[in-house]
């Protein structure tokens, strides 16, 4: 600016000034592109009526039942198609483009999400429903996370993955874990079916930005190889990834982690509304704190993953494990917040290193095929999980899950330690350059 406050002229060759969320992208950063920005804009908006919905529904369920093992059946439900369909959808995102797929996905959870809604309005909602809402909502999000996950490389450079992605996980923790939470508990307190409507419309806006890429996003085939079936694309991908020693060291690990921590998270409505004595709104509040730790852990990722990232990869999990330590022997909310700062921390680096690991180092025509098979080794002991921290919260109380995960965090750390490590990765990543 000029000291008169006239723009100054602008420099002959030089782009436009950039307007909106340009602006706030070049801020923060080298700016990747309008492709990216729609892609970030649908992922924030989704991410807000998913963070409602994860509040709403455990509270709707709570309603219904104070029973763990039933409040637990629906995260069993949710996260039950990763094990059942992850595979078949990693094989048909690898041949489907995968902006309409995306699109599609986000379609038919809008139209599911409505359903709930409006059977929350009339007085119809029960355990039966929320299950199978819940298993379908699971479907279709197996569709849009692979097609998600294998999209951005398409959309960045190689070298820009992991500030793309710690982009998407900041938007992801400020909406998801921040806004979501305690606006899905005032909402849920005012009207059952309030959350599941603005859910429903978040859903609807993101397919729309979705639909508005532009350019062609089918993965690459060799036009002289014969078309095959799905079972030989989903054997290939197998083969890829239990050959790969890192990536299938990596993906078990996630399977573990995830597991245990499912086990906690099916009972911890009841945990808060129990052991901590909240309401609804504080059990959304709750969900928020561990937002500030996830929004450090997004902006802090790639500077850790470029001091080491195999050593800060078995720091998060030590890390993780004490933090479930400290929630199992406190009674105070506000402990149980700390811890789940340092939680949400410690899962957004390893994410966002982990993620963007994949995204360098398995060849783009296998992408979603690999990643559906690390997902079904990471995510397909999310519904065992549950169902695990539904019995132990019955039978041995609601800390217990908490300590299990302790346990197992602590010894799977020390048993990788060999496979997981600075030089390893550096060896994965210049074998796949």
């Amino acid at each position: 600016m000029s000291t008169t406050g006239e723009p100054l002229p602008e420099t002959p060759g030089a782009p436009p000034p950039r307007r909106g969320l340009a602006r706030v992208f070049t801020r923060l950063g080298e700016p990747l592109g309008p492709n990216y920005r729609k892609l970030w804009t649908a992922s924030a908006i989704s991410n807000l009526g998913d963070g409602v919905r994860w509040t709403a529904l455990p509270l709707l369920g709570a309603s219904i039942t104070h029973d763990p093992a039933k409040i637990a059946a629906i995260d069993l439900f949710s996260t039950l198609p990763w094990f059942l369909f992850a595979l078949i959808a990693g094989a048909l995102v690898d041949r489907w483009d995968k902006r309409i797929a995306m699109a599609i996905a986000n379609g038919v959870r809008f139209l599911l999400v409505l359903g709930l809604a409006l059977g929350t309005l009339w007085g119809n909602e029960s355990l039966l429903l929320l299950y199978v809402i819940g298993f379908m909502l699971g479907c279709s999000e197996t569709i849009f996370d692979n097609s998600a996950q294998t999209i951005l490389p398409a959309i960045v450079r190689k070298d820009q993955l992991e500030s793309a992605n710690g982009r998407l996980y900041a938007a992801e923790i400020i909406n998801n874990q921040f806004a979501g939470p305690p606006l899905g508990g005032f909402l849920f307190a005012a009207a059952a079916s309030a959350p599941f409507f603005l859910d429903s419309a978040s859903f609807l806006i993101s397919a729309l930005l979705i639909a508005a890429l532009i350019g062609s996003f089918k993965s690459p085939r060799d036009s002289d190889v014969p078309a095959t079936t799905l079972r030989k694309d989903i054997a290939e991908g197998l083969k890829w990834l239990w050959n790969h020693r890192l990536i299938r060291t990596l993906a078990i690990m996630l399977g573990i982690w995830n597991g245990v921590s499912m086990a906690g998270f099916a009972i911890f409505v009841l945990y808060a509304l129990e052991i901590l004595g909240l309401n609804e709104v504080g059990y959304g509040v709750l969900l928020a704190a561990g937002t500030i730790g996830s929004l450090i852990g997004s902006m802090a990722a790639s500077r850790l993953s470029k001091a080491g990232p195999g050593t800060t990869l078995i720091a998060m999990v030590l890390l993780g494990a004490g933090s479930s330590l400290g929630i199992a022997l406190t009674s105070s909310a506000v402990v149980v917040a700390l811890m789940s700062a340092i939680f949400g921390f410690t899962s957004v680096v390893w994410n966002v290193i982990t993620v963007s690991l994949r995204q360098a180092i398995i060849p783009d025509r296998l992408l979603g095929r690999v990643n559906s098979v690390y997902r079904l080794l990471g995510w397909g002991s999310m519904p065992i999980g549950a169902a695990v921290g539904g019995v132990m919260g019955r039978t041995l109380g609601l800390r217990s899950p908490f300590v299990l995960q302790f346990g197992v965090l602590v010894v799977m750390a020390l048993v990788v330690l060999p496979v997981i490590n600075n030089k390893t990765i550096a060896a994965a990543r210049a074998a796949a350059e």
